[in-house]
Protein backbone atom coordinates (compact mmCIF):
# COMPACT_ATOMS: atom_id res chain seq x y z
CA UNK A 1 0.00 0.00 0.00
CA UNK A 2 1.53 3.29 -1.13
CA UNK A 3 1.24 6.49 0.95
CA UNK A 4 -2.10 8.21 0.37
CA UNK A 5 -0.38 11.11 -1.15
CA UNK A 6 1.32 9.04 -3.30
CA UNK A 7 -2.44 7.55 -4.55
CA UNK A 8 -3.74 10.75 -4.76
CA UNK A 9 -1.06 11.92 -6.94
CA UNK A 10 -1.11 8.54 -8.85
CA UNK A 11 -4.43 9.16 -9.80
CA UNK A 12 -4.39 13.15 -10.08
CA UNK A 13 -5.92 13.78 -14.16
CA UNK A 14 -9.03 15.38 -15.66
CA UNK A 15 -12.23 13.58 -15.70
CA UNK A 16 -16.06 14.22 -15.18
CA UNK A 17 -17.53 14.48 -12.22
CA UNK A 18 -20.54 12.69 -12.77
CA UNK A 19 -22.97 14.57 -11.09
CA UNK A 20 -24.74 13.37 -14.39
CA UNK A 21 -24.60 10.33 -16.74
CA UNK A 22 -23.97 11.23 -19.33
CA UNK A 23 -22.09 14.52 -18.36
CA UNK A 24 -23.46 17.92 -19.33
CA UNK A 25 -21.06 18.00 -21.79
CA UNK A 26 -23.15 15.44 -24.16
CA UNK A 27 -26.24 17.87 -23.90
CA UNK A 28 -27.40 18.92 -27.02
CA UNK A 29 -29.30 22.00 -28.77
CA UNK A 30 -31.16 19.81 -30.60
CA UNK A 31 -32.98 18.77 -27.60
CA UNK A 32 -36.05 21.54 -27.57
CA UNK A 33 -38.98 22.36 -26.07
CA UNK A 34 -41.23 20.32 -27.55
CA UNK A 35 -39.38 17.38 -26.46
CA UNK A 36 -38.73 18.67 -23.10
CA UNK A 37 -43.01 18.84 -22.57
CA UNK A 38 -42.75 15.18 -24.10
CA UNK A 39 -40.43 14.39 -21.33
CA UNK A 40 -42.15 16.14 -18.59
CA UNK A 41 -45.58 14.14 -19.23
CA UNK A 42 -43.60 10.81 -19.69
CA UNK A 43 -41.83 11.44 -16.19
CA UNK A 44 -45.50 11.10 -14.44
CA UNK A 45 -45.54 7.09 -15.52
CA UNK A 46 -41.79 6.67 -14.36
CA UNK A 47 -39.91 5.88 -10.75
CA UNK A 48 -39.16 7.55 -8.59
CA UNK A 49 -42.81 9.40 -8.34
CA UNK A 50 -41.76 11.90 -5.89
CA UNK A 51 -40.63 15.69 -7.18
CA UNK A 52 -37.49 17.86 -6.29
CA UNK A 53 -37.37 21.00 -6.76
CA UNK A 54 -34.59 23.85 -7.81
CA UNK A 55 -35.05 27.34 -7.82
CA UNK A 56 -32.01 29.11 -9.50
CA UNK A 57 -31.08 32.69 -8.18
CA UNK A 58 -28.37 34.08 -9.78
CA UNK A 59 -28.06 37.79 -8.56
CA UNK A 60 -24.85 38.64 -6.16
CA UNK A 61 -24.66 41.49 -4.05
CA UNK A 62 -20.70 41.21 -4.84
CA UNK A 63 -18.76 38.74 -7.19
CA UNK A 64 -16.28 36.04 -5.23
CA UNK A 65 -13.02 35.93 -7.18
CA UNK A 66 -13.25 32.51 -6.75
CA UNK A 67 -16.36 31.82 -8.02
CA UNK A 68 -17.40 29.37 -10.75
CA UNK A 69 -21.38 29.69 -10.78
CA UNK A 70 -23.62 31.05 -13.08
CA UNK A 71 -24.01 34.24 -10.84
CA UNK A 72 -24.69 38.51 -11.78
CA UNK A 73 -24.33 41.54 -9.90
CA UNK A 74 -27.74 42.65 -8.44
CA UNK A 75 -26.21 46.46 -9.14
CA UNK A 76 -25.65 45.85 -12.76
CA UNK A 77 -28.78 43.41 -13.63
CA UNK A 78 -31.78 46.06 -11.20
CA UNK A 79 -34.38 42.76 -12.97
CA UNK A 80 -34.91 40.47 -9.73
CA UNK A 81 -39.08 41.57 -9.48
CA UNK A 82 -39.01 40.71 -13.91
CA UNK A 83 -36.63 37.38 -12.93
CA UNK A 84 -39.25 36.12 -10.38
CA UNK A 85 -42.38 36.82 -12.32
CA UNK A 86 -40.23 34.45 -15.03
CA UNK A 87 -39.85 31.53 -12.78
CA UNK A 88 -43.58 32.16 -11.77
CA UNK A 89 -44.61 31.31 -15.14
CA UNK A 90 -42.28 28.93 -15.61
CA UNK A 91 -43.53 26.70 -13.25
CA UNK A 92 -47.41 27.07 -14.41
CA UNK A 93 -46.25 25.86 -17.44
CA UNK A 94 -44.13 23.04 -16.13
CA UNK A 95 -46.65 21.95 -13.21
CA UNK A 96 -49.61 21.98 -15.77
CA UNK A 97 -47.78 19.00 -17.50
CA UNK A 98 -47.56 16.87 -14.17
CA UNK A 99 -49.73 15.01 -11.74
CA UNK A 100 -50.94 17.07 -9.57
CA UNK A 101 -51.05 13.94 -6.86
CA UNK A 102 -47.41 13.68 -7.14
CA UNK A 103 -46.00 15.06 -3.90
CA UNK A 104 -42.70 17.40 -3.58
CA UNK A 105 -40.21 15.80 -0.89
CA UNK A 106 -37.30 18.46 -1.63
CA UNK A 107 -37.13 22.55 -2.48
CA UNK A 108 -33.38 23.68 -2.94
CA UNK A 109 -32.96 27.19 -3.54
CA UNK A 110 -29.08 27.72 -5.38
CA UNK A 111 -27.48 30.10 -6.94
CA UNK A 112 -25.65 32.88 -7.09
CA UNK A 113 -26.97 34.35 -3.87
CA UNK A 114 -30.53 33.13 -3.05
CA UNK A 115 -30.86 35.15 0.45
CA UNK A 116 -28.93 38.36 -1.70
CA UNK A 117 -32.82 38.65 -3.10
CA UNK A 118 -35.66 40.75 -1.43
CA UNK A 119 -37.63 38.62 0.99
CA UNK A 120 -41.33 39.96 -0.45
CA UNK A 121 -39.88 38.12 -3.66
CA UNK A 122 -38.98 34.73 -2.22
CA UNK A 123 -42.47 34.49 -0.84
CA UNK A 124 -43.41 35.10 -4.09
CA UNK A 125 -41.79 31.83 -5.25
CA UNK A 126 -42.63 30.07 -2.00
CA UNK A 127 -46.38 31.14 -2.45
CA UNK A 128 -46.50 29.81 -6.08
CA UNK A 129 -45.10 26.50 -5.30
CA UNK A 130 -47.43 25.41 -2.27
CA UNK A 131 -50.11 26.88 -5.03
CA UNK A 132 -48.80 24.40 -7.81
CA UNK A 133 -48.00 21.46 -5.92
CA UNK A 134 -48.38 19.48 -3.21
CA UNK A 135 -45.85 19.66 -0.35
CA UNK A 136 -45.38 16.22 1.58
CA UNK A 137 -45.49 16.92 5.62
CA UNK A 138 -41.71 15.91 5.36
CA UNK A 139 -40.69 17.94 2.42
CA UNK A 140 -37.22 19.82 2.85
CA UNK A 141 -36.76 23.11 2.29
CA UNK A 142 -33.35 24.33 1.82
CA UNK A 143 -31.62 27.59 0.82
CA UNK A 144 -28.00 28.66 0.47
CA UNK A 145 -27.09 31.30 2.02
CA UNK A 146 -24.09 33.61 2.39
CA UNK A 147 -23.78 34.76 5.73
CA UNK A 148 -22.48 38.33 5.61
CA UNK A 149 -26.47 38.55 4.50
CA UNK A 150 -28.42 37.32 7.38
CA UNK A 151 -29.08 38.92 10.28
CA UNK A 152 -32.00 37.77 12.73
CA UNK A 153 -35.06 39.45 10.70
CA UNK A 154 -34.08 37.51 7.23
CA UNK A 155 -33.49 34.06 9.81
CA UNK A 156 -37.49 34.43 11.16
CA UNK A 157 -38.55 35.19 7.56
CA UNK A 158 -37.00 32.09 6.53
CA UNK A 159 -38.61 29.82 9.19
CA UNK A 160 -41.73 31.82 8.61
CA UNK A 161 -41.91 30.11 4.76
CA UNK A 162 -40.89 27.06 5.60
CA UNK A 163 -37.35 26.04 5.40
CA UNK A 164 -35.34 23.82 7.28
CA UNK A 165 -32.25 23.36 5.87
CA UNK A 166 -29.76 25.99 4.97
CA UNK A 167 -26.18 25.79 3.92
CA UNK A 168 -23.96 28.54 5.01
CA UNK A 169 -21.23 29.73 2.40
CA UNK A 170 -18.87 30.59 5.35
CA UNK A 171 -15.67 29.41 2.82
CA UNK A 172 -13.08 30.44 5.49
CA UNK A 173 -12.77 31.39 9.16
CA UNK A 174 -10.18 34.14 8.07
CA UNK A 175 -11.26 37.43 7.21
CA UNK A 176 -7.86 38.82 5.42
CA UNK A 177 -8.92 35.39 3.12
CA UNK A 178 -11.98 36.54 2.40
CA UNK A 179 -11.17 39.94 1.66
CA UNK A 180 -8.69 38.67 -0.91
CA UNK A 181 -10.73 36.91 -3.21
CA UNK A 182 -13.51 39.88 -2.46
CA UNK A 183 -16.01 38.00 -0.07
CA UNK A 184 -17.70 40.18 3.07
CA UNK A 185 -17.36 37.63 6.45
CA UNK A 186 -20.77 36.37 8.42
CA UNK A 187 -22.46 39.22 9.68
CA UNK A 188 -22.94 37.12 13.13
CA UNK A 189 -20.55 35.14 14.28
CA UNK A 190 -20.47 31.69 12.52
CA UNK A 191 -21.47 29.43 16.06
CA UNK A 192 -23.81 32.36 16.91
CA UNK A 193 -25.37 32.28 13.56
CA UNK A 194 -25.88 28.20 13.56
CA UNK A 195 -27.14 28.76 17.44
CA UNK A 196 -29.85 31.51 16.00
CA UNK A 197 -30.82 29.30 12.94
CA UNK A 198 -31.31 26.35 15.42
CA UNK A 199 -33.53 28.27 18.00
CA UNK A 200 -35.27 29.93 15.35
CA UNK A 201 -36.13 26.38 14.14
CA UNK A 202 -33.95 25.39 11.08
CA UNK A 203 -32.57 22.22 12.49
CA UNK A 204 -30.67 21.29 9.65
CA UNK A 205 -27.24 23.70 9.28
CA UNK A 206 -24.59 23.23 6.82
CA UNK A 207 -21.30 24.38 6.06
CA UNK A 208 -19.35 24.89 3.32
CA UNK A 209 -15.28 26.15 2.96
CA UNK A 210 -12.97 26.29 0.16
CA UNK A 211 -9.36 24.91 1.07
CA UNK A 212 -6.57 25.98 -1.96
CA UNK A 213 -6.94 29.89 -1.48
CA UNK A 214 -4.60 32.68 -1.37
CA UNK A 215 -3.04 33.21 2.27
CA UNK A 216 -4.15 29.90 3.11
CA UNK A 217 -1.88 27.80 4.63
CA UNK A 218 -1.98 23.85 6.15
CA UNK A 219 -2.22 25.11 9.58
CA UNK A 220 -4.36 27.93 8.99
CA UNK A 221 -6.85 25.74 7.52
CA UNK A 222 -6.31 23.03 10.16
CA UNK A 223 -7.59 25.60 12.83
CA UNK A 224 -10.75 26.80 10.63
CA UNK A 225 -11.83 23.29 11.11
CA UNK A 226 -10.82 22.76 14.63
CA UNK A 227 -13.06 26.02 15.07
CA UNK A 228 -15.93 24.44 12.26
CA UNK A 229 -16.34 21.34 14.49
CA UNK A 230 -16.97 23.37 17.30
CA UNK A 231 -19.89 24.93 16.07
CA UNK A 232 -20.97 21.11 14.91
CA UNK A 233 -23.01 21.80 11.80
CA UNK A 234 -25.11 19.01 11.16
CA UNK A 235 -22.94 18.38 7.17
CA UNK A 236 -19.80 20.26 6.34
CA UNK A 237 -18.52 20.50 2.61
CA UNK A 238 -14.99 21.12 1.99
CA UNK A 239 -14.40 22.06 -1.38
CA UNK A 240 -11.33 22.02 -3.29
CA UNK A 241 -10.58 25.66 -5.25
CA UNK A 242 -10.54 25.44 -8.78
CA UNK A 243 -8.22 27.73 -10.61
CA UNK A 244 -9.31 28.02 -14.07
CA UNK A 245 -8.68 31.74 -15.04
CA UNK A 246 -9.09 30.70 -18.85
CA UNK A 247 -12.93 30.13 -18.08
CA UNK A 248 -13.40 32.44 -15.08
CA UNK A 249 -11.19 35.56 -16.09
CA UNK A 250 -11.83 37.22 -12.35
CA UNK A 251 -9.65 34.59 -10.84
CA UNK A 252 -6.79 35.83 -12.48
CA UNK A 253 -6.42 38.65 -10.16
CA UNK A 254 -5.63 35.68 -6.99
CA UNK A 255 -2.30 35.16 -8.99
CA UNK A 256 -0.74 38.33 -7.83
CA UNK A 257 -0.94 37.19 -4.14
CA UNK A 258 -0.05 33.45 -4.75
CA UNK A 259 -1.80 30.39 -4.51
CA UNK A 260 -0.98 26.83 -2.40
CA UNK A 261 1.03 24.30 -4.02
CA UNK A 262 -0.33 20.69 -4.83
CA UNK A 263 1.18 19.56 -1.87
CA UNK A 264 -0.38 21.42 0.59
CA UNK A 265 -3.81 21.28 -0.90
CA UNK A 266 -3.35 17.80 -0.49
CA UNK A 267 -2.71 17.91 3.25
CA UNK A 268 -5.44 20.57 3.85
CA UNK A 269 -7.51 17.51 2.25
CA UNK A 270 -6.71 14.73 4.35
CA UNK A 271 -5.72 16.89 7.67
CA UNK A 272 -9.69 17.89 7.05
CA UNK A 273 -10.54 14.22 6.62
CA UNK A 274 -8.93 13.13 9.86
CA UNK A 275 -9.80 15.71 11.99
CA UNK A 276 -13.57 15.38 11.09
CA UNK A 277 -13.67 11.45 11.64
CA UNK A 278 -11.79 11.74 14.62
CA UNK A 279 -14.44 13.63 15.86
CA UNK A 280 -17.46 10.98 14.80
CA UNK A 281 -18.31 12.55 11.31
CA UNK A 282 -18.69 10.15 7.98
CA UNK A 283 -17.52 11.00 4.75
CA UNK A 284 -19.68 11.17 2.36
CA UNK A 285 -18.48 10.91 -1.24
CA UNK A 286 -15.73 13.10 -2.47
CA UNK A 287 -15.85 16.01 0.11
CA UNK A 288 -19.42 16.23 1.84
CA UNK A 289 -18.82 15.10 5.70
CA UNK A 290 -22.03 13.99 7.88
CA UNK A 291 -22.74 13.23 11.55
CA UNK A 292 -23.56 9.82 12.12
CA UNK A 293 -27.47 10.41 12.71
CA UNK A 294 -27.72 12.54 9.67
CA UNK A 295 -29.65 11.15 6.77
CA UNK A 296 -26.70 11.25 4.49
CA UNK A 297 -24.65 9.19 6.86
CA UNK A 298 -27.61 6.34 7.20
CA UNK A 299 -28.08 6.24 3.69
CA UNK A 300 -24.56 5.49 3.18
CA UNK A 301 -24.44 2.42 5.70
CA UNK A 302 -27.50 1.19 3.89
CA UNK A 303 -26.41 1.53 0.02
CA UNK A 304 -29.22 4.11 -0.42
CA UNK A 305 -26.79 7.04 -0.69
CA UNK A 306 -27.75 9.68 -4.17
CA UNK A 307 -26.55 12.17 -5.71
CA UNK A 308 -27.83 15.26 -8.13
CA UNK A 309 -26.51 18.49 -9.38
CA UNK A 310 -27.70 20.19 -6.59
CA UNK A 311 -25.02 17.45 -4.26
CA UNK A 312 -25.81 14.24 -2.10
CA UNK A 313 -29.54 13.76 -1.11
CA UNK A 314 -30.76 9.65 -0.51
CA UNK A 315 -32.80 7.62 -2.34
CA UNK A 316 -36.34 7.94 -0.15
CA UNK A 317 -35.75 11.49 0.05
CA UNK A 318 -35.21 12.82 -3.31
CA UNK A 319 -37.47 12.65 -6.77
CA UNK A 320 -36.65 13.53 -9.86
CA UNK A 321 -35.54 17.40 -9.90
CA UNK A 322 -37.34 19.50 -11.99
CA UNK A 323 -35.43 23.08 -11.99
CA UNK A 324 -36.65 26.77 -12.49
CA UNK A 325 -34.59 29.88 -13.48
CA UNK A 326 -31.79 30.60 -15.56
CA UNK A 327 -29.02 27.74 -16.28
CA UNK A 328 -31.39 25.26 -14.22
CA UNK A 329 -31.09 21.75 -15.08
CA UNK A 330 -34.21 19.04 -14.63
CA UNK A 331 -33.08 15.78 -14.21
CA UNK A 332 -35.79 13.49 -14.52
CA UNK A 333 -35.00 9.94 -14.75
CA UNK A 334 -35.07 9.27 -18.84
CA UNK A 335 -33.66 12.70 -19.40
CA UNK A 336 -32.13 15.91 -18.78
CA UNK A 337 -32.73 19.62 -19.86
CA UNK A 338 -31.36 22.46 -19.50
CA UNK A 339 -32.24 26.38 -18.94
CA UNK A 340 -30.62 29.45 -21.06
CA UNK A 341 -28.07 30.14 -18.77
CA UNK A 342 -28.49 34.63 -19.49
CA UNK A 343 -30.88 35.90 -16.64
CA UNK A 344 -32.22 38.50 -19.77
CA UNK A 345 -32.22 36.33 -22.56
CA UNK A 346 -33.83 33.75 -20.24
CA UNK A 347 -37.06 35.95 -18.94
CA UNK A 348 -37.21 36.66 -22.54
CA UNK A 349 -37.42 32.96 -23.70
CA UNK A 350 -39.80 32.53 -20.63
CA UNK A 351 -41.86 35.91 -21.53
CA UNK A 352 -42.39 34.54 -25.12
CA UNK A 353 -42.85 30.59 -24.93
CA UNK A 354 -43.08 29.80 -20.98
CA UNK A 355 -39.66 27.47 -21.33
CA UNK A 356 -36.45 28.52 -21.59
CA UNK A 357 -34.81 25.36 -22.68
CA UNK A 358 -31.47 25.20 -24.89
CA UNK A 359 -30.24 22.22 -24.51
CA UNK A 360 -31.00 18.93 -23.04
CA UNK A 361 -30.97 14.78 -23.72
CA UNK A 362 -32.94 11.95 -23.62
CA UNK A 363 -31.00 8.77 -22.41
CA UNK A 364 -31.95 4.99 -23.58
CA UNK A 365 -32.00 2.15 -21.17
CA UNK A 366 -28.50 1.05 -21.85
CA UNK A 367 -27.29 4.89 -20.76
CA UNK A 368 -29.55 4.59 -17.60
CA UNK A 369 -27.84 1.47 -16.22
CA UNK A 370 -24.65 2.97 -17.17
CA UNK A 371 -25.79 6.03 -14.95
CA UNK A 372 -26.92 3.49 -12.00
CA UNK A 373 -23.52 1.55 -12.34
CA UNK A 374 -21.66 4.73 -11.76
CA UNK A 375 -24.00 6.18 -9.55
CA UNK A 376 -23.63 3.14 -7.04
CA UNK A 377 -19.87 4.20 -7.33
CA UNK A 378 -20.37 7.94 -6.60
CA UNK A 379 -22.47 7.59 -3.62
CA UNK A 380 -22.48 3.77 -2.01
CA UNK A 381 -18.86 2.72 -2.90
CA UNK A 382 -19.75 -0.10 -3.82
CA UNK A 383 -21.55 -2.21 -7.29
CA UNK A 384 -23.83 -4.93 -7.03
CA UNK A 385 -24.24 -6.44 -10.67
CA UNK A 386 -27.11 -8.58 -9.22
CA UNK A 387 -29.00 -5.99 -7.94
CA UNK A 388 -28.70 -3.68 -10.85
CA UNK A 389 -29.72 -6.25 -13.25
CA UNK A 390 -32.65 -7.40 -11.33
CA UNK A 391 -33.83 -3.81 -11.54
CA UNK A 392 -33.32 -3.29 -15.16
CA UNK A 393 -34.50 -6.82 -15.64
CA UNK A 394 -31.57 -7.73 -17.51
CA UNK A 395 -28.67 -10.50 -16.90
CA UNK A 396 -25.39 -9.81 -15.44
CA UNK A 397 -23.74 -10.15 -18.20
CA UNK A 398 -25.36 -7.72 -20.30
CA UNK A 399 -24.80 -5.01 -17.68
CA UNK A 400 -21.30 -5.57 -17.40
CA UNK A 401 -20.60 -5.58 -21.31
CA UNK A 402 -23.28 -2.05 -21.16
CA UNK A 403 -20.67 -0.76 -18.62
CA UNK A 404 -17.59 -2.13 -21.04
CA UNK A 405 -16.43 -3.98 -17.77
CA UNK A 406 -13.10 -5.68 -17.97
CA UNK A 407 -11.17 -6.25 -14.25
CA UNK A 408 -7.82 -5.29 -16.46
CA UNK A 409 -8.95 -1.60 -16.22
CA UNK A 410 -9.21 -2.19 -12.26
CA UNK A 411 -5.73 -3.76 -12.41
CA UNK A 412 -4.02 -0.67 -10.14
CA UNK A 413 -7.09 -0.20 -8.21
CA UNK A 414 -6.67 -3.79 -6.89
CA UNK A 415 -2.85 -3.31 -6.71
CA UNK A 416 -3.08 0.17 -4.38
CA UNK A 417 -5.22 -2.10 -2.23
CA UNK A 418 -8.22 0.24 -3.10
CA UNK A 419 -10.88 -2.02 -4.07
CA UNK A 420 -11.91 -5.61 -3.38
CA UNK A 421 -13.48 -7.81 -5.94
CA UNK A 422 -15.80 -10.49 -4.84
CA UNK A 423 -18.07 -12.80 -7.78
CA UNK A 424 -20.32 -9.98 -8.93
CA UNK A 425 -19.92 -7.17 -6.09
CA UNK A 426 -16.94 -4.72 -6.32
CA UNK A 427 -16.65 -2.61 -3.24
CA UNK A 428 -14.71 0.70 -2.52
CA UNK A 429 -12.02 0.85 0.65
CA UNK A 430 -12.29 4.08 2.33
CA UNK A 431 -8.99 5.00 0.96
CA UNK A 432 -10.49 4.43 -2.44
CA UNK A 433 -13.22 7.05 -1.69
CA UNK A 434 -10.28 9.31 -2.88
CA UNK A 435 -9.97 8.28 -6.12
CA UNK A 436 -13.78 7.28 -6.69
CA UNK A 437 -13.83 9.62 -9.95
CA UNK A 438 -11.40 7.82 -11.49
CA UNK A 439 -13.02 4.42 -10.40
CA UNK A 440 -15.92 5.21 -11.81
CA UNK A 441 -14.13 6.23 -15.51
CA UNK A 442 -13.52 2.75 -15.72
CA UNK A 443 -16.97 2.42 -16.17
CA UNK A 444 -18.27 4.86 -18.18
CA UNK A 445 -18.00 3.54 -22.34
CA UNK A 446 -18.88 7.28 -24.03
CA UNK A 447 -15.37 8.32 -22.08
CA UNK A 448 -12.32 8.34 -24.67
CA UNK A 449 -9.34 10.00 -24.83
CA UNK A 450 -10.97 13.80 -24.73
CA UNK A 451 -10.65 14.55 -20.92
CA UNK A 452 -9.06 17.87 -21.26
CA UNK A 453 -12.62 19.16 -21.14
CA UNK A 454 -12.90 18.34 -17.09
CA UNK A 455 -11.72 19.00 -13.81
CA UNK A 456 -8.89 17.47 -12.39
CA UNK A 457 -10.23 14.53 -10.24
CA UNK A 458 -8.35 14.67 -7.05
Amino acid sequence: MQNIKDILKKYDKSGPRYTSYPPATYFSKTFNTQMYQECLKESNNVEPSGISIYIHIPFCNEKCFFCGCNAFLRKKSSIEERYVNAIITEIDTTSSLLNNDRQVIQIHWGGGTPNALPFALIKKIMDKLRDRFKLSDSCEIAMECNPADLDDEKIMKLVQMGFNRISLGIQDLRTDVLKIVNRRPSLIPANTLVHKLRTAGISNVNIDLIYGLPLQTVESFNNTIEKIIEISPDRLVTFSYAHVPWVMKAQKVLEKYGLPSADEKLSMLLNAQKKLSTKGYIAIGMDHYAKPEDSLSKALKNKTLHRNFQGYCTKETTGQVYAFGCSGITQLTNAYSQNEKDPIKYIELIENTGFAVVRGYKLTKDERICRSVINEIMCNLCIDFNTIAQEYEVDVEYVKSIVEYNPEKLRDFIEDNLIVINDNVINIKSTGAFVVRNIAMCFDPKLKNDLAQYSRTV
